[in-house]
C-alpha cells in the first residue's frame, strides 16, 4: 500500500535523525536553554530578518494553538476563525477546553478576509447586548489553510492592518508553512510573516521534523511571560534540545525549504495527471494537498493500491478525496500513481 493520506506518515528527515544520534550523549541544560536550541532561534531570527522576535519550541500543532490562544485571550473572549479552521474542526474542542469559544466565520476557500473580520468586530460592538456575548479577542488563520489554499501578500497585509486598527492580535497557524512558502504563485516570505502577524508558528511535524513547532512572537505585548504559559500547558519539554536540534538542522542550510519544494513538485505532478484526464477539483490548491473529485468506482479502484483521505461527498456518484505529499514522498511512489491515474 502506498500512502498519500497525510504528511506525517514517516519519522524524520535522515539528517535530523543523524544529528540526534550524534548529539545523543551530549550533556546540556534542559527546557530549551541549551546551545542547540539557541542556535535554532538565531537561524529563525535571521530568516525572519528580525532579531527582536521571540522564538519558542513546542511539541505539536494543537499544543501550539491552545498555548498561544489561551495566553492571549481574556476569560470572556473568543478567537475568530474560518469555519474550516483547524481549531474549529480538528482539535476536539481543545480551544473550548481552555474556556474560550471559537467564533467561526463561513469561508468557501478556507481563508478569512479583512472585511469579514471588520464586520464580525462591528457586529459585536454595535449590539446593545454585547456585554452578554463572547467578545472577539484575536484572529486565527492558517497558511496553508485546511484545504490547501494560501494567502497572498495583499490579503495578509489587509488583514494585518484591520487587526491592528481594532487591536485584535493576528495569529497564523503554520503547521504546513513550508509547503505554503514553496507553492507556485506564493508571494509571502518569512520576513513578511514576522512583520504582519503578531504571532505565527513554523511547522516542523509535517515538514521534516520528528515532532515540533517553532512559535514566533513579534508583538512585544505578547512576549511577556509566554514561557509560563508553555509550562502550564504541559509544553515545556525537559529534554528541550530534542526540539532545538531538529530546527537547527532544518534551518542551518535551507533544508526546510528544499524538502518542502520537493513535496510541492510531486503534488503538482499528481494534480496535472488528474487535470490532463479532465477531472475536476474541489478547490484549486497550489500546495501539497490536492482534492480531485472522483467517482465512487474510481475511488474503490485506487484504494486497492493507495491510501488517501475521503474529504466530502460532491453528488450521488462522486466524492472529493485528498492526496497529500510530504518531505518523505518518493519519486517512484508518485510515478506509480501517475501511471494508474492515466489508466482510470
Amino acid at each position: 500500500m502506498i500512502r498519500f493520506e497525510n504528511d506525517y506518515l514517516e519519522g524524520a528527515h535522515p539528517r535530523i535523525m543523524e544529528r540526534l544520534l550524534e548529539t545523543n550523549f551530549e550533556q546540556t541544560p534542559g527546557y530549551g536553554t541549551d546551545h542547540h536550541t539557541e542556535k535554532a532561534r538565531e537561524y529563525i531570527k535571521e530568516i525572519c530578518a528580525d532579531p527582536a522576535i521571540d522564538v519558542h519550541f513546542l511539541v505539536g500543532g494543537t499544543q501550539a494553538n491552545t498555548t498561544v490562544i489561551a495566553s492571549i485571550l481574556k476569560p470572556y473572549q473568543g478567537v475568530i476563525s474560518a469555519s474550516s479552521g483547524h481549531i474549529n474542526v480538528h482539535e476536539t474542542g481543545a480551544i473550548e477546553a481552555t474556556g474560550h469559544k471559537v467564533l467561526a466565520l463561513e469561508s468557501l476557500d478556507g481563508k478569512l478576509t479583512a472585511k469579514q473580520v471588520m464586520v464580525a468586530y462591528d457586529t459585536h460592538w454595535s449590539d446593545g447586548t454585547h456585554e452578554h456575548m463572547v467578545q472577539p479577542g484575536m484572529v486565527y488563520i492558517s497558511n496553508p489553510t485546511e484545504i490547501g489554499t494560501i494567502y497572498s501578500l495583499k490579503e495578509l497585509e489587509e488583514l494585518s492592518v484591520v487587526c491592528r486598527n481594532i487591536e485584535l492580535p493576528l495569529f497564523m497557524d503554520g503547521a504546513r508553512l513550508g509547503y505554503g512558502l514553496m507553492a507556485e504563485g506564493n508571494d509571502i516570505a518569512m520576513p513578511d510573516l514576522a512583520r504582519l502577524c503578531d504571532v505565527f508558528y513554523i511547522g516542523g511535524t509535517k515538514v521534516g521534523a520528528l515532532f515540533g513547532e517553532a512559535v514566533v512572537i513579534s508583538s512585544d505585548k505578547l512576549k511577556k511571560d509566554f514561557r509560563y504559559n508553555i509550562k502550564q500547558r504541559g509544553g515545556m519539554l525537559a529534554k528541550g534540545r530534542l526540539l532545538g536540534i531538529q530546527f537547527e538542522t532544518l534551518f542551518e542550510d535551507g533544508l526546510y525549504m528544499e524538502i518542502a519544494g520537493e513535496a510541492i513538485g510531486y503534488a503538482m505532478a499528481i494534480k496535472n495527471a488528474f487535470k490532463s484526464k479532465g477531472y475536476e477539483f474541489l478547490i484549486n490548491s497550489p500546495t501539497n494537498q490536492q482534492f480531485p473529485i472522483l467517482t465512487n468506482h474510481e475511488i474503490d479502484k485506487l484504494s486497492k493500491k493507495y491510501s488517501f483521505q475521503y474529504w466530502q461527498k460532491v453528488d450521488e456518484g462522486r466524492s472529493a478525496v485528498r492526496f497529500c505529499t510530504s518531505w518523505a514522498t518518493r519519486r517512484e511512489q508518485v510515478e506509480q500513481l501517475l501511471r494508474d491515474i492515466k489508466e482510470l
